[in-house]
């Protein structure tokens, strides 16, 4: 089932994308109830962000070929990075270029949304705790992570930094998702979510064994290869086969 978050006017809710339309529902991605009657254009739409994150968790070198062009080894265990929820940003919402910036790079991916307390599962039963899955940009400023402060969590936080939407996919296998990033109508990453380190049920249980997960928070899965800068005036989009496209401009202000 695709859902999506939305604003009409004054009102806001939820519904099920059904092609261009969208049927409104009672309750959420959580609690998804049955349909009010109520029927919308996705294009008279504001989109919102599909869930309220306490925390984002970003997942490093998950992909063989994207370890590879960073120089680096495929690590032995999941590696994963806190991050500010702060830089969440809902689909077609302007990412913000930091003054000054020599490098911001653009990264694809794959997004997990948990959909209930999650502490300690057995990875045999961890995706039965995720609400959906959806796409996401992790955009980090390279200045900061390969500066001399190395601080990865940080080049991660900034404002506007982690769009994710627009559409959730409650019923998607999670390994077998066709993901491609265009900057400005190039594709610039081209992968498969088969071809991941460690799969979501894998990154879902070892962070669960580390923290307890909320209902709502997010897990940027990792990024294929092909990662690159961006600059102001750029079009970024995600695109998950099956599911939707994410598009967020990149602006200066």
């Amino acid at each position: 089932m695709k859902l999506v978050r939305f604003a009409h006017g004054t009102r806001g809710g939820w519904g099920v994308v059904e092609g261009e339309r969208v049927q409104e529902i009672r309750g959420d991605l959580f609690h998804p109830g049955p349909e009010t009657g109520r029927e919308f254009a996705l294009s008279e739409l504001k989109i919102l962000p599909p869930a309220d994150p306490a925390k984002i968790l970003i997942i490093a070198r998950n992909y063989a070929a994207h370890a590879r062009e960073q120089g680096k080894q495929v690590p032995p265990e999941p590696i994963f990075v806190s991050v500010s929820p702060q830089a969440a940003l809902a689909h077609e919402e302007p990412i913000h270029y930091v003054p000054g910036a020599e490098r911001i790079d653009y990264e694809g991916e794959l997004v997990v949304i948990i959909g209930r307390v999650t502490q300690s599962v057995d990875e045999s039963g961890a995706l039965d705790h995720v609400a959906g899955y959806t796409c996401g940009l992790d955009i980090s400023n390279r200045d900061v992570q390969f500066g001399p402060l190395k601080n990865i969590s940080a080049a991660k936080s900034f404002d506007t930094f982690k769009p994710f939407g627009p559409i959730v996919e409650t019923e998607a296998d999670p390994q077998n998702l066709d993901l491609i990033l265009r900057q400005n109508g190039q594709v610039r990453q081209q992968s498969s979510t088969s071809d991941m380190i460690f799969p979501v049920a894998r990154l879902v249980s070892a962070i669960s064994h580390c923290m307890t997960l909320l209902p709502g928070d997010l897990i940027f899965t990792g990024t294929p290869s092909g990662v690159g800068p961006v600059a102001p005036g750029d079009v970024l989009e995600v695109e998950l086969g099956g599911i939707g496209v994410l598009r967020n401009p990149v602006t200066a202000d």
